[in-house]
């Protein structure tokens, strides 16, 4: 492949051109990645799942949930809006070799030893292991580069809700990028390399691992427990339910007005760090426990029901069941696609797992999504007793990458596009 099929010069044809301090001077200045897609794959050829990057979705929220998770959100650091527009470039140009279980540029050696390797190197030998990126823009991003009157009104700030105890430091991000693979070396192999590819304009806010997926979107799988034993989103919508994606997740061009039309085909993501008070969850009798959630904690029955998937008799439950008041029929048919992964973080230094679930909803309407269906949880659910919301962000999650010349934010970026 020449340097024109590449889409820019080699790290090879910058020293080459002026020495080793023009190649990384190139790079300091916010100068395009070279990325290349004729290096060797990360595995051999039919082994692993690759997860399709291209399409009107962006992958990694309607796809079948992988085991584990590796979310990250960034703060922009440079004020040049054509170097931003040119990071997402880059990021979109590395997300589509990675997926696609092949290196990043010319792979993690055998280039010129007085230089860094153009990817990191610890998924060399791994399968694509079905990795999906999705990229998110939060509010404070519309702040910045003339983007004010682009901002969607779906894309609200959230606000504070009773018994919030939220950390700054795991709150908030100008952008996001959700990793989801099998391989949790996969998932933090595609951020740890998006990191450095923008290195100087953009920097690690707050980042999350998960592992455990505490949601389905195939149908007939195995319903998912979360760290309290109980089975998590039942209901769940699944990814091939076109009718209610298209009713409760993706953005419809007849959402919003003019300013919001770049988001058509896309959709809103709220994420939520939640701690779980295991050690007294642990101590609470089986009986509490299932009154808390509605549900009996082996077969993920409904009150007075024998299968996890009959129909709930809702009145049957407690007032403050927490299946009861999540309920769409309980919250005028609010429904929301959950994508969440449970964590442990070590402990508090007290002697108590920080550990819990790391929620992520995608929704078509944050204000008619999660804001009025947490309002409710927040100040009724008996489930608050044993968690607590340490960490918050928003983004509105664009449209997927249509082709080979279509990259993240195109739309948003209209001069540019």
């Amino acid at each position: 492949m020449n340097e024109k099929e590449r889409g820019g010069p080699s790290r090879r044809a910058l020293i080459g051109w002026g020495g080793a301090g023009l190649a990384l001077g190139a790079a300091a200045a916010g100068g395009g990645v070279a990325l290349s897609d004729d290096g060797p794959s990360a595995a051999p050829a039919g082994s692993g799942g690759a997860v399709e990057f291209h399409g009107p979705h962006q992958a990694g929220i309607a796809t079948p949930v992988q085991d584990r998770l590796h979310f990250a959100a960034f703060d922009v650091k440079t004020e040049d809006r054509a170097e931003f527009v040119q990071l997402l470039k880059d990021w979109t140009a590395a997300a589509r070799l990675m997926t696609a279980g092949k290196p990043v540029g010319e792979g993690a050696y055998g280039g010129l030893a007085e230089a860094p390797p153009d990817d990191t190197g610890e998924a060399l030998g791994l399968s694509p292991s079905r990795l999906t990126l999705t990229v998110g823009f939060g509010p404070s991003l519309f702040e910045r580069f003339g983007l004010a009157d682009r901002r969607p009104a779906a894309l609200a700030d959230l606000p504070k809700f009773p018994g919030d105890n939220l950390d700054k430091s795991r709150t908030g991000g100008d952008l996001c990028v959700q990793a989801c693979a099998d391989d949790p070396q996969v998932a933090v192999h595609a951020i740890r390399n998006l990191a450095r590819v923008g290195f100087g304009k953009v920097a690690v806010r707050w980042s999350q691992l998960g592992f455990g997926k505490t949601s389905s979107t195939t149908p007939d799988a195995q319903t998912p427990r979360n760290l309290m034993g109980f089975k998590d989103g039942t209901r769940n919508i699944a990814g091939t339910e076109t009718a209610r994606l298209d009713k409760h997740v993706w953005v419809s061009a007849s959402d919003g007005d003019a300013k919001s039309a770049w988001m058509t085909g896309g959709s809103y993501l709220v994420a939520r760090r939640i701690r779980m008070n295991i050690e007294t969850w642990d101590r609470a009798s089986l009986q509490e426990q299932e009154d808390v959630f509605g549900r009996d904690k082996g077969e993920g029955a409904p009150v007075g029901k024998a299968k996890e998937h009959d129909a709930p008799f809702l009145k049957a439950m407690k007032p403050d069941a927490h299946v009861r008041l999540a309920h769409p029929d309980s919250n005028g048919g609010i429904t929301i696609l959950r994508r969440g992964y449970s964590f442990t973080d070590g402990t508090d230094g007290l002697g108590r797992l920080d550990a819990g679930l790391f929620f992520l909803a995608y929704q078509r309407d944050v204000r008619e999504g999660f804001i009025p269906l947490q309002r409710r949880l927040s100040t009724h659910d008996a489930l608050n007793e044993y968690i607590q919301h340490v960490g918050s962000a928003v983004f509105a999650v664009p449209p997927g990458v249509r082709d080979s010349h279509d990259w993240w934010g195109r739309a948003l970026f209209s001069k540019e596009a």
